[in-house]
């Protein structure tokens, strides 16, 4: 899986880049057209060509996977090395992502899950090995609770995002894990039968601050819905929010996990202990991420 740009973004420190430098480029040689015979399939080496020439640093891994996707039909390829040149996601083009082992489905207007966020997915199996109750707050894909649930095994795993294409989206990848998605805001989404219950609480929630918005890759702030970016004023808001009612809906015991940026460590800290959770922060550099982690007692 490639690494996307939005990946080694820090929300708080951001500068105005076009990591990807997508540009018009010249077209592949062939295009498909109504006429009765057949265009031949373009070749690997054709394809990178055309992604090299847009900007694409992984040319030969995305023309693997896009010919892979295209099932073997010329016009398909022709049409995802048209919107990949054009600077769609790679994932959005050929409609999946790889997160933790599994390949999750996406679709335009979802959020396509960062391969550092497998680091959320691993610290709350670290700490939760027997979870039996898992949600995943503002879900998008459902890659985080669909992870977790192929991991722990039978679990009660609930989802839930605002954004219908996002509960639609996510209901596709956590169908055969028998997970539940549900559309509302927040906590409002979720059956009340689940407070005091939630063994582990996956929160991916928006941390990017609202005037930075127009600083992330074009990947991300031209092709993602702006609810999955936007964290407010200093990008906490809706951690905030998620921090404050945890404590009523988590068991004895059970965990908040939510990735943050470097610059937010002290805010975020102060939202968890300030709602009653023991907290505290751990950080892979390697790829790199941060996840704050509060306890309830």
């Amino acid at each position: 899986m490639l690494s996307r740009p939005s990946d080694t973004v820090h929300p708080e420190r951001v500068t105005p880049r076009a990591p990807f430098g997508f540009r018009k480029a010249r077209l592949l040689p062939h295009r498909c057209d109504p006429s009765p015979s057949s265009p031949a399939l373009p070749s690997r080496d054709a394809v990178a060509a055309t992604l090299r020439a847009a900007g694409c640093v992984f040319a030969e891994d995305e023309a693997d996977m896009i010919l892979a996707a295209a099932g073997g039909d010329p016009c398909a390829v022709d049409g995802m090395v048209d919107r990949r040149a054009a600077g769609l996601p790679l994932e959005l083009v050929v409609g999946w992502a790889e997160f933790g082992g599994r390949r999750i489905l996406v679709e335009p207007g979802v959020f396509v899950p960062r391969r550092r966020t497998e680091f959320l997915v691993e610290q709350a199996l670290a700490l939760a090995p027997d979870a039996s109750v898992v949600v995943d707050l503002c879900c998008g894909s459902g890659a985080v609770g669909a992870a977790l649930a192929a991991a722990l095994g039978a679990v009660d795993l609930h989802a839930a995002d605002i954004e219908p294409a996002a509960v639609r989206c996510a209901r596709r990848n956590v169908a055969s894990l028998g997970g539940h998605v549900h559309q509302g805001d927040l906590f409002d989404a979720l059956p009340a039968r689940l407070r005091g219950r939630v063994d582990i609480l996956a929160a991916n929630v928006p941390y990017v601050p609202s005037d930075e918005i127009a600083l992330l890759p074009a990947e991300a702030r031209d092709h993602e819905p702006r609810v999955a970016l936007d964290g407010g004023a200093d990008g906490l808001d809706i951690l905030r929010r998620v921090a404050a009612e945890a404590p009523a809906w988590l068991a004895p015991g059970g965990r908040l996990l939510v990735e943050t940026s470097p610059h937010q460590t002290r805010r975020a800290l102060s939202a968890f202990t300030g709602a009653g959770l023991h907290a505290h922060v751990e950080v892979c550099e390697d790829r790199p991420a941060q996840v704050v982690i509060g306890t309830r007692p």
